[in-house]
């Protein structure tokens, strides 16, 4: 059996009772994100509660939290600290406008980010989301090189399968193609080939092959001219896409061409930021520090929605020392809600909770234990890689001939009925439990699965 509940709460019967109030017409107000809404809305999900590794459902069964939400609540659920200091927060100052004025929460949080980034990533600039955060990052690197007199570098290169939110800049910069379609020109970007190999199934943690994939960008900035690209942005992992793990060297021969050409690099940390990976950040894990790094998620455990981008010297005073006028704004950009009061208390919180629970030492104490049991289920029907670095994994499934989603959609769908909430996406199911998560409640994750995968059609 799985563990039961922590931090335990009553759920509200106010919640409840509103689930059950919603009517099949009160249903059709809300256009649901990255959803079938048409498929919800006919066998709805609702969620009425969290506590510690579980949501409540709205016939009161406990659903086991086997994604952290969407990555972002790996604290836990339901965490009394993080509660409280957003309540203190909205009843001492439920606002504050960010544009030529400020409160002291978003000086006393850009300075405990700064405790978790590496070495030289000593700037922060706080944006309300993963998504804005990638496009955050995408203008400051066009605008570095603009302020240092080469606005010629204006292109972005991303990666085949990459993720970087839904917003204009991160949706062209990222690869996942059915994210792109359907929407026109967007953005004019380049993409590097994914790391994806058939000779790497079934990996455990970094593959051996591919590294030498990141020598496409030489030919790209052959063809380019590294005089027109402004920066290279990828995720250190890819979570989005399915848990595609670098091959062993692949980030650092990147980065390393990207220093020779002089070209930024820009590594998303939405997804890896703040322990997943068993390392504050993928960028301490592999040893490889970018000049931008995107943030969000579990920033705030997920609580408040929040983002940041941590620069560079270098990158910062680009902007400080070329504006003539002492009161003239030096980077036009942000958000009515950048370092809100309610997001800094938060994520003050959130870290605390993290710093003084080890949780990211536990998360890096788990990861062989998960991986363990993820890789025990290799020879499952249906089942053709398993992939898995830290507390991320992913089950590949073998696609039914024009409809790669449905089996995991089947899988899902299964596995919300047994009371496990799983993630799928493309022909992937995907898991990343909350760091709190007991060896108990992965063998329950791995073991319902076990059940459910070789069952379906």
């Amino acid at each position: 059996m799985a563990s039961q509940p922590q931090f335990q709460r009553p759920v509200s019967s106010d919640w409840r009772a509103r689930a059950e109030r919603l009517s099949d017409a009160d249903m059709e107000a809300f256009w649901m994100p990255f959803t079938s809404n048409r498929e919800f809305k006919s066998k709805r999900r609702l969620l009425v509660g969290a506590a510690g590794c579980y949501y409540t459902a709205e016939d009161g069964s406990k659903k086991y939290d086997t994604l952290s939400g969407l990555w972002c609540a790996s604290f836990g659920h339901g965490r009394p600290e993080i509660a409280e200091a957003i309540a203190e927060a909205a009843r001492t100052l439920d606002y504050a406008p960010p544009f030529q004025y400020a409160h002291p929460l978003g000086f006393e949080l850009a300075n405990r980010v700064k405790q978790f980034t590496p070495a030289g990533l000593d700037h922060v600039f706080f944006t309300n989301s993963g998504s804005e955060s990638a496009d955050t990052a995408i203008k400051i690197a066009k605008g570095y090189w603009a302020r240092r007199g080469r606005p010629e570098k204006n292109r972005l290169i991303g990666r085949v399968k990459g993720y970087h939110g839904v917003n204009v800049g991160g949706t062209s910069v990222g690869g996942i193609e059915p994210n792109r379609a359907g929407f026109g020109e967007l953005m004019a970007t380049g993409h590097l080939p994914h790391t994806l190999l058939e000779e790497n199934r079934f990996s455990r943690g970094c593959p051996e092959h591919g590294a030498d994939l990141a020598d496409v960008l030489e030919q790209q900035i052959q063809d380019a001219g590294a005089e027109t690209i402004a920066a290279v942005m990828v995720e250190p992992m890819s979570g989005s896409a399915g848990v595609i793990v670098p091959p062993k060297g692949y980030l650092e021969r990147l980065a390393a061409i990207c220093r020779k050409h002089d070209i930024l690099l820009i590594f998303d940390e939405v997804l890896t930021g703040f322990g997943r990976l068993g390392a504050t950040f993928g960028a301490e894990l592999f040893g490889v520090t970018p000049d931008i790094l995107t943030m969000a998620k579990n920033i705030t455990n997920g609580s408040v929605p929040m983002g940041a981008v941590a620069v560079t010297d270098a990158i910062h005073d680009a902007f400080m020392e070329t504006s003539p006028l002492e009161y003239d704004v030096e980077f036009r950009h942000g958000y009515t809600y950048s370092a809100h009061p309610l997001a800094c208390a938060a994520g003050l919180a959130a870290l605390d909770v993290m710093e003084r629970d080890g949780l990211v030492a536990r998360a890096a104490e788990l990861a062989p234990y998960f991986e363990d049991q993820l890789h025990n289920l290799k020879g499952l029907k249906h089942i053709v890689d398993i992939r898995n670095l830290g507390l991320a994994g992913a089950f590949q499934i073998e696609a039914l001939p024009g409809e790669p989603g449905k089996r995991p959609w089947q899988i899902a769908m299964a596995a919300w009925d047994r009371g496990l909430y799983v993630r799928f996406g493309g022909d992937t199911v995907q898991l990343g439990p909350p760091f709190i998560a007991e060896k108990a409640d992965i063998d329950h994750i791995c073991n319902v699965l076990a059940d459910i995968i070789p069952s379906i059609d």
